[in-house]
């Protein structure tokens, strides 16, 4: 890799399989150098070797859940490790890899500031109306809220639109984790997300928003403990539960077989009822802007979407690419000065 201007920042934005990653030079602007995506067995020869001999300046890592008390980016040190691993109660999809991944770089980097960038962050300000879950007051003491994820993403979409950024914006993250948020006056003021990334929208292999008392049924009926629902909730439902087959929309697409075909719709459906509330939260909507692998690449889901919108009247839409790198690489930029 030839001479750069600015900081070199290494971004790590790892999953609960595998890692994307982005080198980038950050003076006043960022610029990607490189980026690529390699599974987690991988991330030695794959992700570090991008560098060539030298090394970064600094090291932005994406951590899904900061806890109750972390939000903005931060240099991680032995206490905020501390913090991170409490706050994989909240996150276990992520959390756990995002530790995994941080301990590698510091190994392979040692003396290199390592920034942790959360995706609750662009959640922070919720209203109380948003951020409150009807729970009694002792829990909601203890921090248990809604916190949001997919900030990061939400974020680059603000940064992408820059001066087009509209009053009344709905983004809709779609990947194989998915949410929707409403955004008023460039602020996050609803999302779909709760307490964890397990909530809202159908996702590929989460459930999503379900009946509270489904869970009581598993447990007191099927004699299943936390982490067997846990496993239920978050890796063998959504999309795979409803079509017995895949998370991969491709495939279900390709498929089209009853439960393929009804496993689309479901998720379609939850997506579009989702940004209707958020027409409530907002007052109407001044843009939609689609993200996320599969807001990104699936026209058929963006129209079936969009056709259960149609009573809403016309929304101007767009597709983006979710850029959660490259606004790692300005929160370190701005973090280091």
């Amino acid at each position: 890799m030839g001479a750069v201007s600015g900081k070199r920042v290494l971004t790590l934005n790892g999953g609960s399989s595998s890692v994307k990653y982005g080198v980038y030079a950050v003076d006043d602007a960022v610029v990607e150098l490189s980026a690529g995506e390699v599974e987690h067995a991988d991330v030695d020869a794959g992700v570090f070797a991008e560098i060539g001999g030298g090394q970064p300046d600094a090291i932005g890592h994406r951590i899904v859940h900061g806890g109750i008390d972390l939000f903005a980016s931060v240099r991680i040190d032995a206490g905020v490790l501390a913090r991170l691993q409490a706050a994989t109660a909240f996150a276990p999809l992520h959390g756990p890899a995002s530790l995994r991944m941080i301990a590698l770089a510091q190994a392979r980097y040692p003396g290199v500031p390592q920034i942790a960038c959360f995706d609750t962050g662009f959640h922070a300000r919720l209203p109380a109306i948003a951020a409150t879950l009807p729970i009694p007051k002792a829990l909601r003491d203890a921090g248990v809220r809604r916190y949001g994820f997919h900030g990061l993403s939400c974020e680059s979409i603000l940064a992408q639109l820059g001066d087009a950024v509209p009053h009344r914006l709905i983004i809709a993250h779609l990947g194989n984790g998915a949410s929707v948020t409403a955004v008023l006056g460039g602020q996050s003021v609803d999302t779909s997300m709760g307490l964890t990334p397990s909530g809202g929208v159908v996702m590929g292999t989460r459930a999503g928003d379900i009946d509270p008392g489904l869970l009581l049924y598993l447990m007191r009926e099927r004699r299943l403990d936390a982490a067997e629902i846990e496993t239920l909730i978050d890796r063998q439902s959504g999309l795979l539960g409803l079509s017995g087959r895949s998370s991969d929309l491709r495939v279900l697409h390709a498929a089209g077989d009853a439960a393929a075909t009804l496993a689309l719709a479901i998720f379609c459906r939850s997506v579009a009822k989702q940004m209707a509330g958020m027409l409530v939260v907002l007052g109407g909507a001044d843009l939609i802007v689609f993200t996320g692998g599969i807001g990104e690449h699936d026209a058929a889901v963006r129209t079936a979407i969009s056709a259960d919108l149609a009573f809403a009247g016309p929304i101007a839409q767009r597709v983006l690419p979710s850029q959660e790198n490259a606004q790692i690489a300005r929160h370190v930029g701005r973090l280091l000065g």
